[in-house]
């Protein structure tokens, strides 16, 4: 039976589209208007209230507990400081990714990971022999994004705290509506924006703060429609649709290591040991066989393919998550796995897998796509991700 996440009381009042759609057991809205227009556009320009909840956590302590999440990602944690966020893959003894997620250190010896599909058995399988205790607080622990460039002034008026000192990636204990929270600078929209974190017990007060203290700068809750045209224009990847995790590869052409998904940066071979380091360490040495990359369709291109129809050119206002052929030098070159127009932008944004020797930005390739039920091509080119990246984001 699907479950609802603790702010479900707030979010169904207003979900007039009930669209709604699953994520790891939960129910969330896909939109809360019959169209998500408005919502990405609060993203970008306002503020935007999204529950997150239904993300795995998991709190890790102990003596050992470094040294387990050490162990498991290619991330140096040891070298995280108290208040410190990491975003990290980790990865099986092939090097190939079984999932992505963050690594928050709460204290010197108590780190809170979160992930997108459950990873308790991979967490405990790891920490054998090892003085660490996990515990999953996925259904104890309530989780809410507050995303856009009022996103600070709505947080500090919230919770009566100055935030202008809270840096990219660090995370500071609060009070919302007298209880307590963490504020993580963190989310998954690529503009300005924070991560609460608080008990289950309290999602209804505290969203109701948020919601009293953003009315002003025009805060707007917003679901998984909005959020998927914002992570593509940020170039954040999405398990299940822009790669597989290695434990549900059928075969092994279906997996991805870090460098293939454009996070070499991630993997720390300095690292004496961690699942996967060997492998690795041999990519890095011969150069991995594919790049997770940015395409932007041409638009002269594509306009032209519906005119020869008579038509006007239409574009995909939702995300697609469809694995789309790349072509160049003759041949298929890779594919694109998501994409959307980008209101902001004004262009045709996709990501995608390709072969590593003609991944540099610039390369002309042709895009496969239907028009009135036959397959045609548009030009495009590899971009450098991420789309959008204001400055705000990290300021």
């Amino acid at each position: 039976m699907l479950r609802t996440t603790p702010f479900h009381a707030r979010t169904a009042a207003l979900c007039a589209s009930h669209a709604w759609r699953r994520w790891a057991g939960y129910v969330v809205a896909s939109s809360y208007e019959l169209s998500h227009d408005r919502e990405y556009h609060a993203i970008r320009s306002a503020a935007a209230l999204l529950d997150v909840s239904p993300l795995c956590k998991y709190l890790v302590a102990g003596r050992d507990a470094a040294r387990l999440l050490d162990r498991m990602v290619p991330r140096d944690v040891s070298r995280a400081g108290i208040g410190q966020v990491l975003y990290t893959p980790w990865c099986d003894a092939a090097g190939k990714v079984l999932d992505d997620g963050t690594i928050a250190r709460l204290d010197e010896t108590v780190f809170r990971v979160t992930a997108a599909e459950p990873g308790l058995r991979w967490l405990e399988a790891n920490a054998a022999g090892l003085d660490v205790s996990i515990e999953d607080t996925s259904d104890a622990t309530a989780a809410l994004a507050l995303q856009g460039p009022s996103a600070r002034d709505i947080l500090e008026r919230a919770c009566g705290a100055d935030l202008a000192g809270l840096r990219y990636f660090r995370l500071t204990a609060a009070r919302i509506a007298g209880h307590p929270v963490t504020i993580s600078r963190t989310g998954y929209t690529g503009d300005l924006g924070y991560e609460i974190w608080l008990d289950a017990a309290d999602a209804l007060p505290v969203w109701d703060a948020l919601v009293a203290a953003g009315t002003p700068y025009g805060i707007t809750p917003a679901g998984m429609l909005a959020l998927d045209v914002a992570r593509i224009e940020a170039g954040l990847m999405l398990l299940d649709v822009d790669y597989v995790s290695a434990r549900k590869a059928l075969i092994e052409s279906q997996t991805s290591s870090p460098y293939e998904l454009d996070l070499g940066w991630t993997v720390d071979l300095g690292k004496e040991t961690f699942v996967g380091r060997d492998a690795l360490a041999a990519e890095a040495a011969r150069g991995p066989a594919w790049r997770f990359v940015g395409i932007a369709v041409d638009w002269d291109s594509f306009e032209r393919l519906f005119a020869e129809a008579g038509l006007a050119p239409r574009v995909p206002l939702a995300a697609w998550r469809t694995s789309v052929p790349l072509y160049g030098d003759g041949g298929q070159v890779g594919y694109a796995t998501s994409g959307v127009w980008s209101p902001l932008l004004k262009q045709y944004i996709a990501l995608a897998h390709v072969e590593a020797r003609p991944a540099a930005p610039g390369p002309a390739r042709e895009r496969e796509g239907t028009r009135e039920h036959r397959r045609r091509r548009a030009a495009a080119h590899v971009v450098k991700k991420p789309f959008f990246d204001p400055e705000r984001k990290r300021a």
